[in-house]
């Protein structure tokens, strides 16, 4: 189950093999274990620039999740799940809002996208879709979480 992480230099640090593990960790407890991932750590600038390319907001925002499962192709390569991109600095002041650290904030927010790429949704999908994915997302983040190193 192959992980790819790129990170964009002037970031925070973020331990990869950690990240790299609890990625591993979440594609099992999703059944997914022959799936490939892969993960962009970038700045507000670069999310800033994607968010408007793809969904027309002019403004960073904390994760995007860009599916290969779905669209044209999506049966070409039916292992890769697609692109999950996490802003750092969004993170980070999302982490010192909520007082917690940054990379409990990075596992929630990895969580978050790839719940995205497997078809959940939140926004436009109604309460019950919503209350779907929120629990979901934090029954998976108190598991990641349990497993420390």
């Amino acid at each position: 189950m192959p992980v790819h992480i790129k990170r964009r230099r002037g970031l925070a640090a973020i331990d990869g093999g950690l990240l790299r593990r609890r990625a591993v960790h979440l594609l099992q407890l999703l059944d997914l274990p022959d799936s490939e991932l892969s993960i962009l750590l970038t700045g507000d600038e670069e999310m800033t620039d994607l968010n408007r390319e793809y969904l027309g907001r002019d403004r960073t925002t904390d994760v995007l999740a860009f599916s290969q499962m779905e669209g044209v192709g999506a049966d070409l390569h039916r292992r890769i799940l697609g692109d999950v991109v996490i802003c750092v600095p969004q993170a980070e002041r999302q982490a010192a809002r909520f007082g917690g650290d940054l990379m409990d904030e990075v596992i929630v927010l990895l969580v978050h996208g790839v719940l995205h790429l497997i078809g959940y949704e939140h926004v436009g999908a109604g309460h019950s879709a919503a209350a779907k994915m929120r629990r979901e997302q934090q029954r998976l983040v108190k598991l990641l979480h349990g497993k420390r190193k």
